[in-house]
């Protein structure tokens, strides 16, 4: 079995060397002085961790200094670290058993990854002895129905699908009821790839949300939003937005392994509020990952040979 530090550490390799391989060797037996603090912020702002975030971790930072009488760069890396894990939430694999059938409805905007992160969920909530139901409710694109339709035969799963132009929130019901009706554990609704800016789409997608309601009540039991990992802080603007719609709870990173703009994983809890509960390291059906705080870490400062 493949270690899990490795599959990681190799995903964020792009991360690592266009943005946090520059503040991991900046990093050393220098001096910490006023030149080191505004140093460390350009670098942590070029690495998109946001503004807010990286102003919020250098006042901690330099407390943290203060008060611990701290010399040398290379200690400042470590208070660093830990400081920004505190930043991220370490999730737990969402409750599949308090519900039956337990929806999740996903949103993001086209091109995010949205269907193919679903289809890996669905894998993966099959591989752990779940049913599974696809719910394709992206009904204005007939090529985002057939993406999903393809994904529910790669994983073998079931889908409820309609014609295309037809009412999302009709197959939202739709597909709910005969997840009822077959004792399916998890409903996985694709929702329409929306532009956060489109006012009458985002009420569309407020629309499903109360219709899965009506469909069972309670329903979506969670309400995930897929981020392009290589979008960066405008992806923390789409959440925001989504967020306001569908009172979404959580995140979902897609491409993580293609992008060097990892640090916005910051600004998703800080910014937004939302946990990030999985990330796409591959674009094998087994490469959507558990987000794993402390290998994030460790894998962004790691050195070309993998040390810490």
């Amino acid at each position: 079995m493949e270690n899990i530090f490795n599959k990681w550490r190799e995903s964020l390799k792009k991360t690592r060397d266009v943005t946090f391989g520059k503040i991991a060797t900046y990093f050393g037996a220098t001096e910490i002085n006023d030149e080191s603090w505004d140093r460390l912020e350009e670098l942590l702002i070029q690495a998109d961790v946001g503004v807010k975030t990286t102003l919020d971790l250098i006042f901690v930072a330099q407390q943290i200094v203060d008060r611990e009488g701290l010399t040398k760069t290379e200690q400042l890396k470590s208070v660093l670290k830990d400081e920004m894990s505190k930043l991220i939430v370490q999730p737990e694999e969402p409750d599949l058993d308090t519900h039956k059938p337990t929806v999740i409805m996903v949103a993001g905007v086209n091109g995010s990854g949205k269907t193919t992160s679903i289809g890996k969920l669905a894998a993966r909530y099959k591989k752990m002895g779940k049913s599974v139901l696809l719910v394709a409710a992206d009904t204005y694109r007939a090529a985002a129905i057939d993406q999903l339709v393809v994904w529910a035969k790669r994983v073998d799963v079931p889908i409820i699908t309609s014609q295309q132009d037809s009412d999302p929130g009709a197959v939202t019901y739709d597909g709910i009821k005969a997840a009822i009706a077959r004792n399916i554990d998890v409903v996985l609704i694709d929702t329409a790839g929306r532009l956060h800016t489109r006012f009458n789409l985002m009420e569309e997608i407020k629309k499903v949300h109360r219709v899965a309601g009506k469909a069972l009540e309670g329903a979506p039991h969670y309400s995930w939003i897929v981020l392009d990992s290589t979008t960066g802080q405008n992806g923390l603007h789409q959440a925001e937005a989504f967020s306001k719609a569908v009172q979404l709870n959580g995140a979902i990173l897609a491409k993580l392994d293609t992008s060097a703009k990892g640090g916005m994983v910051f600004g998703i809890r800080e910014q937004i509020g939302l946990p990030v509960i999985y990330a796409g390291l591959g674009e094998k059906v087994e490469d959507l990952e558990l987000f794993d705080r402390a290998n994030f870490i460790e894998g962004i400062f790691a050195d070309v040979n993998g040390s810490k």
